[in-house]
């Protein structure tokens, strides 16, 4: 069955390689807890669920994007590429350079605590360390920074480790060519190195000043826009490559475009990502124009590579699925095994991801960019992104890992089944509140938006949706990391109940002859529909809004 074939994989790593496997994974379940704890607390005092100080809560806001948005994630795909590329590189079965990698755990556990302690010492930066908010040099603000850059270091060795692993074979004589999931992961650890070099080379200058050793940093903007950019497409990377493993494994489907054409999918991150940073920058007054349509342009390529995988995720899976019996437009999904919860955590993933992205291109056209970018409509759209598709897909990936490298099983997966249900239940709630408030000036930075009465009254509505949709999400989560936790803490070696635990099917046996497969298509036509009618949506919105009641020039409350 294929599920057994990747935790038998997992099962047979050495005990060194899953120790460390643990290690990462802990982390990333202790970051993801801590994030959620503070963007429920950050989402409950915009709601008026709770009563903090507006310091305390630029420090709570401060901590759930430097704790989600550079640990969580960080760990979490640390474990995974390592994962991957230790089992689905043929001729090798365990990590190389598995010294680099416990290096690089240090590294980064320690640039956590640093990043962790800081904001909480009332040091005035959010996360992304802009150095204008720190007025003269400040140690502790140095401190934030050197935290950064050591999980860059970290990050950097995580790559290589990964690397290295899918080389030993070659370099052996013992594989010719990689499987598809090996090339994908070579490239994916690929751009963990850029992103952590591109990190630290946008806090070692800003560290060096803080700490008195360099002069005062110019064109940080610039910089920063250029990690942002990768931190904010590598995710998505990820968990293409994530559901192209989970669908394997869960239904035994491969690609029915064959491997070359999966190898030459993935490479086209390389090709279409690095060079659309320039949307990041819309908001620069000093930008030319001609720079703002260039910029435009290459947006539209972004979503590229994300949208070919799911073309060939989807259409294979169709025409597997017809090719069992699947009748409909839509009825060959019920031969889906639903009752899988990580099959159900990647098909809300992918509809999420269809929302996100959607509202995603209204935010990075020139004209609409300037004047949605510091309101609400900002964390509105990106939680379906970062949440309901990167973070329960990797939830989804980790249902797998976790058991794999403990040799136990998976925690209550009846009530695993229901929670991405719940997630984006709330999530759907918060976004639509979200981006509603972002349309009608809701400024993303700012606590109080009362402004003395003056502010519109369905403000105060909608940010109470808002911490609605989050008390759905934060019970979902804090239910996953629960679970999850409880997972890896166990030692119970049983082979077979994983295979229990998380239902499959086997759609991949046989041919699928000339199936036909429409889904795929049609649904990338109604998002291509959903991003013009937002587009419009938005410009109507904005034009009945007053200038001043948009959220302009909160970019750093």
């Amino acid at each position: 069955m294929a599920n057994v074939a990747l935790v038998t994989r997992l099962r047979r790593l050495p005990a060194g390689d899953k120790r460390l496997l643990r290690a990462f994974v802990f982390l990333a379940l202790l970051s993801l807890a801590l994030g959620v704890v503070f963007g429920a607390l950050t989402a409950f005092r915009r709601a008026g669920f709770l009563a903090l100080p507006h310091a305390v809560g630029y420090e709570i806001l401060s901590l759930h994007g430097v704790t989600i948005f550079f640990y969580w994630l960080y760990f979490v795909q640390a474990a995974l590429v390592l994962m991957l590329a230790s089992v689905y590189t043929d001729g090798v079965g365990r990590l190389l350079g598995r010294p680099l990698a416990w290096v690089a755990l240090v590294l980064m556990a320690v640039g956590f605590g640093l990043s962790e302690l800081t904001p909480a010492m009332n040091v005035p930066l959010l996360y992304d360390g802009n150095p204008e908010l720190v007025v003269e040099h400040s140690a502790l603000a140095g401190i934030f920074y050197l935290g950064y850059v050591v999980m860059s270091a970290g990050l950097f060795l995580v790559g290589a480790s990964a690397i290295l692993t899918a080389l030993g074979p070659k370099f052996a004589g013992r594989a010719e060519s990689w499987s598809a999931v090996t090339f994908a992961t070579v490239a994916w650890a690929g751009l963990l190195m850029v992103s952590a070099m591109a990190a630290f080379n946008v806090f070692l200058p800003p560290m060096l000043w803080a700490f008195g050793l360099g002069p005062a940093v110019a064109d940080y903007g610039m910089q920063w826009h250029v990690l942002f950019h990768n931190m904010h497409y590598l995710p998505l990377m990820a968990t293409v490559i994530v559901w192209y493993v989970l669908v394997e494994v869960i239904t035994g489907v491969r690609s029915i475009f064959g491997t070359q054409f999966s190898k030459i999918v993935f490479t086209s991150y390389l090709i279409f990502v690095p060079p659309t940073f320039l949307y990041h920058m819309f908001l620069d007054p000093g930008l030319a124009d001609a720079v703002k349509v260039i910029g435009s342009l290459l947006s539209l390529f972004i979503a590229v590579p994300t949208i070919l995988v799911y073309l060939i995720i989807v259409s294979s899976l169709e025409a597997y699925a017809r090719a069992q019996g699947g009748r409909g437009l839509f009825g060959w999904m019920r031969l889906l095994p639903w009752d899988n919860p990580a099959m159900t955590a990647i098909g809300l993933a992918t509809l999420n991801m269809a929302i996100g992205g959607a509202l995603s291109f209204v935010l990075i056209q020139g004209k609409l960019a300037p004047l949605l970018s510091d309101t609400f409509f900002v964390p509105g759209y990106f939680h379906f992104l970062t949440l309901g598709t990167v973070t329960l897909s990797f939830i989804a990936a980790l249902l797998y890992v976790i058991p794999g490298v403990t040799g136990g099983s998976v925690w209550r997966p009846r009530l695993m089944n229901q929670l991405p249900l719940i997630l984006s239940l709330g999530l759907l709630i918060f976004g639509a509140a979200g981006v509603t408030a972002g349309y009608i000036g809701v400024p993303r930075r700012v606590f109080d938006i009362g402004y003395g009465g003056e502010a519109p009254a369905w403000w105060a509505s909608l940010m109470f949706l808002v911490g609605v949709g989050a008390v759905f999400m934060s019970a979902a989560l804090a239910l996953y990391v629960y679970g999850l936790f409880r997972m890896l803490l166990q030692r119970r070696v049983d082979a077979d109940t994983i295979v229990s635990a998380l239902p499959e099917v086997a759609l991949g046996e046989g041919s699928v002859g000339h199936q036909p497969a429409w889904t795929g298509p049609l649904s990338v036509l109604v998002l291509i529909g959903a991003m013009a009618v937002f587009t419009i949506l938005g410009f109507e919105l904005m034009q009945s809004v007053p200038l001043s009641a948009t959220g302009g020039g909160h970019a750093h409350h």
